[in-house]
């Protein structure tokens, strides 16, 4: 039976149309209570992400877009000479991180580019040897994570870090407050936090003091590093104390990090490479990775 004529017919369709209005009702409301459930379960993926993910607790937030996350791969590969192990190593640091800073106590200094971009190039850069120094650490979490990488790259690690411990970061030219974290910045959350990387973690030197400090230096200047973080003061006469000790203490073909190079917020630390740079020196600039620098010693 063809339906058309009685549809095209105006008595059939005025008594047909409370019987289409409840259809639509009907219909309205399926598609309302469909579209309520998706956005609260939408809503409950975004809580979720966000007491993850988010800011809160860290100060910073740990979700990646894509445009920062294809310029990091770029770097790395660009430093590295292997695209497919930059993408790998990235994307094992991003984990790495968001593991560590849900495990560990306080946070990893830094914008999330960055120290993927730092954990996911120092191993693809072949340091000539496992012996390890970060000057400047705050909750020591990186350093837990820069060991597990090497791991992950079949090295064995050995840590030395040089920190003050002064209950809150120092830098010059900013007023100490409290961290985001709400925990202390002390030795006792560095320890805490290096035991998550294992028993390299666990067996780390960790001297108190300031880099600059001649007893300092003489108590971790008994060896040669294949891989040097410099991460503490960032005025340009720090960075450049520190480089300068960089110098006598890195191995023939040291990895030496330069971090938060190019940040507009800390201009001191440019400026200091480009003045040792200048000079007689062991160091050649390699490239960068999301405001790091990366350097060679000869």
């Amino acid at each position: 039976m063809n339906s058309r004529p009685l549809l095209r017919n105006p008595v059939s369709r005025r008594l047909l149309r409370p019987v289409a209005d409840l259809v639509d009702q009907r219909i309205d409301r399926r598609v309302e209570q469909q579209v309520r459930s998706a956005v609260r379960e939408a809503s409950a993926h975004r809580l979720s992400n966000e007491l993850l993910l988010g800011s809160p607790g860290r100060g910073l937030s740990r979700v990646v877009a894509d445009g920062p996350l294809k310029r990091l791969h770029a770097e790395v590969a660009a430093l590295a000479g292997d695209r497919d192990a930059a993408v790998r190593n990235v994307a094992t640091a991003y984990r790495l991180l968001v593991a560590l800073e849900s495990l560990g106590v306080g946070r990893v200094a830094g914008g999330t580019m960055n120290i993927c971009g730092k954990l996911g190039t120092i191993p693809l850069l072949d340091p000539p040897n496992n012996e390890v120094l970060e000057i400047g650490t705050l909750y020591g979490m990186f350093s837990a994570g820069l060991v597990r990488m090497m791991e992950r790259a079949g090295r064995s690690p050995s840590l030395t870090i040089v920190d003050p411990f002064a209950g809150v970061q120092l830098q010059p030219g900013t007023n100490p407050r409290p961290d985001p974290t709400g925990t202390p910045v002390d030795e006792q959350a560095v320890r805490t936090n290096l035991a998550l990387a294992g028993p390299a973690g666990a067996a780390a030197r960790v001297r108190r003091g300031y880099s600059e400090d001649p007893e300092t230096r003489a108590a971790v200047s008994d060896r040669a590093y294949g891989v040097i973080v410099v991460d503490g003061d960032h005025s340009a006469k720090g960075v450049g104390r520190d480089l300068e000790w960089a110098e006598e203490i890195a191995a023939p073909g040291a990895v030496v990090v330069l971090d938060d190079f190019g940040d507009p917020a800390w201009p001191g630390i440019k400026e200091a490479l480009d003045e040792h740079l200048k000079g007689g020196t062991r160091f050649t600039f390699l490239g960068k990775a999301a405001h790091s620098a990366f350097l060679r010693a000869s």
